[in-house]
């Protein structure tokens, strides 16, 4: 059974747990669902800098949809050696989805569905940075698609490297990632680095019943290239696991389909994991 509200990111990643309790579930992303979750600007017709992955035709979207995230983690194996070096495998999983529920036209479509395995190794560490606890670093090797034939085919694949701090209400986890470079001739999603980002920086904090989270994205370039996105969840405890969610997305790659889309979409829903 997935422990769903484990609290800080010590208890998330399992780091003072002596014995290694392989294979349990435990959860990754935000688990969520956005019962009412409304974009300014619906993406009708898809397009791409590569031309086999631009739609022709566009299609009657409407501008309300269910979304629903799904993300678990298994740590599959310790590397422990004197408990003086400690090295963590995790199999981890996260899926979104876009569903037209209220679309009757269109007989209810899921509009997108992103799938994102991840192979990820933990290092824990101990040390004090402007009074916050640095607790782990980590590397992971991460495959996301939407498992769609051209042209609304959108995949990439990245190396992202991990670095969590925390206290008893902070928590802040920073993910720089590479992008596997792929031919021109295949690449579905060309300079998606350049809208999706090449960092992410995400800080949570919670009191009481409350817990706000930010996570910004951004390409690290600037010019043309400078693009980014901000999204802002507020959670509200109802009763144990259950929370009332507000989130807030402004900026591009909403999700894979809408990579190089800018749009603001604000969803009210309910979830079962909080950040900090």
């Amino acid at each position: 059974m997935m422990e769903l509200n484990s609290a800080s990111l010590t208890e998330r990643w399992l780091l003072d747990q002596d014995k290694v309790k392989s294979f349990k579930i435990m959860p990754h992303k935000p688990v969520y669902m956005l019962l009412y979750n409304y974009t300014g600007d619906i993406n009708n017709q898809p397009k791409s800098e590569n031309p086999i992955n631009t739609v022709n035709e566009p299609t009657e979207y409407q501008n309300a949809e269910l979304t629903f995230q799904l993300s678990f983690k298994s740590r599959i194996g310790r590397l422990n050696k004197n408990k003086k070096f400690q090295v963590d495998f995790w199999l981890a999983y996260t899926q979104l989805s876009k569903w037209q529920v209220y679309n009757g036209a269109l007989s209810r479509p899921f509009r997108e569905t992103n799938y994102e395995p991840e192979l990820i190794v933990v290092f824990p560490v101990n040390y004090k940075i402007f009074g916050l606890d640095g607790v782990y670093f980590g590397v992971a090797l991460t495959h996301q698609s939407n498992g769609q034939s051209d042209p609304y085919s959108r995949s990439w694949n990245r190396v992202i490297f991990h670095a969590g701090w925390e206290n008893e209400n902070w928590s802040i986890v920073f993910n720089p990632w590479i992008r596997w470079d792929e031919e021109a001739m295949t690449d579905n999603n060309p300079e998606i680095e350049n809208y999706m980002g090449r960092a992410q920086l995400l800080t949570a904090f919670s009191k009481g019943k409350t817990n706000l989270s930010l996570a910004a994205r951004h390409s690290l370039r600037g010019g043309n290239n400078n693009r980014g996105s901000l999204r802002l969840q507020a959670n509200y405890q109802i009763a144990g696991n259950l929370y009332g969610l507000l989130q807030v997305f402004h900026g591009y790659g909403e999700n894979m389909i809408d990579y190089n889309h800018k749009q603001t979409t604000v969803g009210i829903g309910v979830s079962l994991v909080r950040w900090r």
